[in-house]
């Protein structure tokens, strides 16, 4: 047999059951047809079929990474994550390739990024696909309803009619369905990907005042999560609009989601504009204060961390 992880994508054969599909072998095979886009599909619960596939996903009564088995319904089955979340065939997968995928999709080169980034979809996602295919959550929360979702391309009971048609029906349908898992796997995975990395410039942005400030080299970078849970020094973020016409100033919040700032801005900000604020701060190009007092605006960055160095040593 050919060595699953080495092998050509033309001669390589996923196997999964036929019958009703579920997100579970969707995204396995989804993942698997990623690293191996000419590979064969089939559908058959066939044991000398299963036996001759490079892998099989939720079929075939074997977990056995290194030969491409990953299915988790056989007596005796144990395996669970370190927090306690049992496998199904999705998350079989997704821990033995997830990384490589990562890697393959944007050539990281980062070897513990490529796996922070498939731990963090294995966190949002997989284990929730799990968890509603072994029956220990009904709804998973995460991205939820998708594994509901996924079971709507199933052919209906009354359209079934001549079982090889039916067959043929159900591969079909189940292409599609492996079709949307597969946009909705790579546009995540890049937008984890981005995260991950807008994360590592965050914690390296320069520090202004003392380190109560802390001035990103680009706008639109996540930060806030990475500053609220890593950085208690840190008051206020100041950066470059999206616009490219101003600079930023915003408090960081006590928790990620939070609405409570560590520091609101000074309430003789609040919703003053132009020559108003500029009057009251004494920067000449400051733009804007929200209501709220938890964002700013300047039209320089001179003007920007001059706001915000009057914000730090305002009472509030």
């Amino acid at each position: 047999m050919i060595n699953p992880s080495h092998a050509p994508s033309s001669s390589v054969v996923i196997a999964t059951h036929n019958g009703s599909f579920h997100a579970d072998d969707i995204f396995g095979v989804a993942v698997l047809m990623l690293l191996h886009p000419q590979a064969q599909l089939i559908r058959t619960r066939d044991t000398a079929q299963i036996a001759q596939s490079d892998f099989a996903v939720d079929v075939g009564g074997e977990w056995d990474a290194t030969r491409g088995r990953f299915d988790h319904h056989q007596r005796g089955f144990a395996g669970a994550r370190d927090g306690g979340v049992v496998y199904a065939s999705a998350g079989l997968v997704w821990r033995e390739y997830g990384a490589a995928l990562v890697e393959k999709m944007f050539g990281l080169g980062d070897a513990p990024l490529a796996q922070s980034v498939a731990a963090a979809l294995d966190e949002e996602l997989v284990q929730h696909l799990d968890r509603a295919d072994t029956g220990a959550a009904h709804g998973a929360p995460g991205l939820f309803g998708l594994s509901a979702l996924m079971s709507q391309f199933n052919t209906t009971w009354d359209i079934r009619g001549d079982a090889e048609q039916d067959e043929v029906k159900a591969l079909a349908q189940f292409r599609k369905a492996v079709e949307v898992m597969t946009t909705l796997l790579t546009a995540t995975l890049d937008q984890l990907r981005a995260k991950a990395q807008g994360a590592a410039l965050a914690r390296n942005a320069e520090k202004l005042f003392g380190g109560q400030v802390l001035l990103m080299p680009r706008g639109g970078l996540p930060w806030r999560e990475v500053i609220s849970r890593e950085m208690p020094e840190v008051l206020f973020v100041v950066y470059p609009d999206s616009s490219a016409q101003q600079y930023q100033l915003h408090v960081v919040t006590v928790e990620p989601h939070s609405f409570q700032a560590r520091k609101d801005l000074p309430k003789a900000w609040a919703g003053l504009r132009l020559a108003e604020l500029a009057e009251v701060t004494g920067v000449a190009d400051a733009v804007f204060c929200h209501n709220g007092r938890f964002i700013a605006g300047a039209a320089s960055l001179a003007g920007a961390t001059r706001l915000a160095e009057i914000a730090l040593a305002a009472d509030a």
